[in-house]
């Protein structure tokens, strides 16, 4: 019989060989010996199915309608009651609603807020996949004739006030459009929104992306430069899933002759001649009327000119925000951005709890101040 030595244990036991059966009595000695885990014998209870981000799927559940306007039709494509208050989306450069808005969308919290409003993503002329080229004498709208499209969007769908949410060149159209209609837009949340008009190295670098695409189609340097107007630098070391995604998107879904003439028009925007006018003194220039969130991202390129425009506008109705660790808020920070987004409308009188009565409140409340 083996002694009884660190843990083993003799059971007497022995195999058909005559051998003692030593290792499953020690395993049995030590099982009784460790310590006993609280953990073991708690009981998961009341677990809810989280769903991812699924990409695309926003898609299924929109419905598209071709709205006619001035300058041609485009596309809209509505999600949720048409009864309930409007927010409607506008996308950046080399994206449409769907790529720009279905992860976003999709995100839990955001999907609980369809509950209260219906959004109208709507497409700049062009940008939907699979659209058509365009003939090479085509006249693209100017920013401000792009922002003057709302106005058949709106009667279209016969909507008396919207609240915008856009990001890039979408949110300077958006803006266009409700400093030219400022009792039709009810509040605006913005991200990385320029008030001014093209740089000479924005200019420059944009002409060359432009010719590329109309000669040669998505050439890596216009991918690259595509990526980092919508990531910032070194988008690999954050989520590299996600920066191949946008990659095939660019590759793949985007015409690229169309975009070259939203990129040629976007160059061409004008400043939108805002100022902000000194506390008590009268208004004498013209500034957005109604609340703004103005929203960028710590490791966005657009930093300055989010910083720029929020020092125009009337700062009682304005709130700028910094989100961190991001470039592009809507996909790599949705559950920070859809925080801010509902406590904003909450802020403006707008119903966004499950429990409170649909519509629109009182105005005197003031959205909570934010830091991220």
């Amino acid at each position: 019989m083996p002694p009884v030595t660190d843990g083993w244990v003799a059971t007497g036991d022995v195999d058909a060989d005559g051998k003692w059966v030593a290792f499953l009595a020690w395993r049995r000695c030590c099982a009784r010996a460790m310590p006993v885990d609280p953990m073991d014998d708690i009981e998961l209870r009341s677990v809810q199915l989280q769903y991812p981000n699924q990409r695309g799927s926003i898609v299924g559940q929109c419905d598209l309608r071709r709205v006619p306007t001035d300058k041609g039709d485009i596309l809209v494509a509505v999600q949720g009651d048409t009864t309930k208050p409007a927010i409607v989306t506008y996308h950046d450069l080399g994206l449409n609603y769907a790529s720009s808005f279905a992860g976003f969308f999709n995100f839990p919290s955001m999907r609980s807020l369809l509950d209260n409003f219906c959004v109208y993503h709507v497409n700049a002329p062009g940008q939907e996949e699979g659209a058509p080229t365009f003939p090479e004498e085509y006249v693209y709208p100017t920013f401000d004739e792009l922002g003057a499209q709302m106005l058949f969007v709106m009667s279209h769908f016969n909507l008396k006030s919207i609240i915008g949410l856009g990001v890039g060149a979408g949110a300077n159209i958006l803006a266009r459009f409700a400093l030219a209609n400022p009792d039709k837009v009810g509040a605006l949340c913005l991200i990385n929104c320029s008030s001014t008009q093209a740089g000479w190295i924005e200019w420059g670098y944009q002409l060359l992306n432009t010719r590329n695409l109309r000669s040669k189609g998505m050439t890596q340097g216009v991918l690259d430069y595509l990526m980092w107007h919508h990531f910032g630098r070194n988008p690999e070391e954050r989520n590299l899933d996600l920066v191949q995604l946008y990659k095939s998107n660019f590759e793949r879904s985007i015409n690229p002759v169309n975009l070259a003439m939203l990129i040629d028009s976007y160059i061409k925007r004008t400043d939108l001649n805002i100022a902000r006018t000194p506390s008590g003194s009268p208004q004498t220039t013209a500034s957005l009327k109604m609340p703004v969130l103005n929203i960028t991202g710590a490791l966005s390129p657009h930093i300055d000119d989010t910083v720029t425009f929020n020092g125009r506008l009337v700062p009682e109705k304005t709130n700028w925000m910094k989100i961190s660790d991001c470039g592009l808020v809507l996909e790599e920070q949705p559950g920070k951005l859809a925080e801010a987004f509902r406590l904003f409308l909450q802020g403006e009188g707008y119903a966004v709890g499950a429990l409170q009565k649909l519509g629109k409140l009182s105005r005197s409340g003031t959205v909570e101040s934010l830091s991220y």
